[in-house]
């Protein structure tokens, strides 16, 4: 199975703390945030990554190059900003394969690959997303499911201090979710596609921890939970 990673961001709220790297290349511990990604999908299916860069491509492209630790890694050159989704679609190019994940290169959320997999295949869906539960969802919004997983809607962050599920930004991605018509070469992938909820989609609570760099007190976090 192939993975699109999307590491194209410049983490402008981190750079108060991280200024001298992009972010997916913050040092947790002395190693770079995504060596952390790596290993987790290295224990799953995954055989091989397509890397989205942008901001400070080169640092990532000479620290890891086309083979670590012997995953695969293809390179999806940003050569603007494309936002999610448009970073998704550039990086199609290089993936032959109908179903493909999709994973956040600023969050940590080490769920179980092949059950992931599983669970989809029992009633296939275009999208499905990997859901945690939060005690406090004020930063992120919620994700509201049914009895069946069936994702109903995407409820924006409201700054209420209340439980919910949380996008984990962990995806199963359908090719035919971009090949439905014309998209913009740069676009969000949750406001175009997620939120205009024109596709079949589920989602799935998983338990394992969850890890957001973007912020520097969850980076400072990141470096105790890992």
């Amino acid at each position: 199975m192939k993975a699109i990673v999307l590491a194209g961001g410049f983490g402008t709220r981190l750079q108060s703390v991280v200024s001298d790297r992009p972010k997916p290349m913050a040092l947790i511990n002395g190693k770079p945030f995504l060596t952390y990604l790596f290993a987790w999908l290295q224990q799953g299916p995954v055989e091989e990554v397509v890397l989205s860069v942008g901001y400070m491509a080169n640092s990532i492209i000479d620290y890891f190059g086309t083979n670590y630790q012997g995953l695969k890694i293809t390179y999806n050159i940003e050569d603007k900003p494309l936002g999610t989704g448009g970073a998704i679609l550039s990086s199609l190019k290089y993936i032959q394969d109908d179903l493909f994940m999709v994973i956040n290169g600023d969050t940590f959320f080490p769920i179980n690959i092949p059950r992931f997999l599983e669970q989809n295949s029992i009633a296939p869906s275009d999208i499905a997303m990997a859901l945690k539960e939060l005690p406090d969802i004020s930063r992120y919004g919620s994700v509201k499911i049914d009895s069946n997983q069936n994702i109903l809607s995407f409820e924006e962050k409201k700054g209420l201090h209340s439980t919910g599920n949380i996008n984990g930004g962990v995806y199963l991605l359908n090719r035919n979710v971009f090949e439905s018509g014309p998209l913009p070469s740069s676009f969000s992938f949750e406001k175009q596609i997620l939120e205009k909820k024109q596709f079949k989609m589920k989602g799935f609570i998983f338990d394992d921890p969850f890890i957001d760099i973007g912020i520097p007190e969850d980076y400072l976090k990141a470096q105790t939970i890992l």
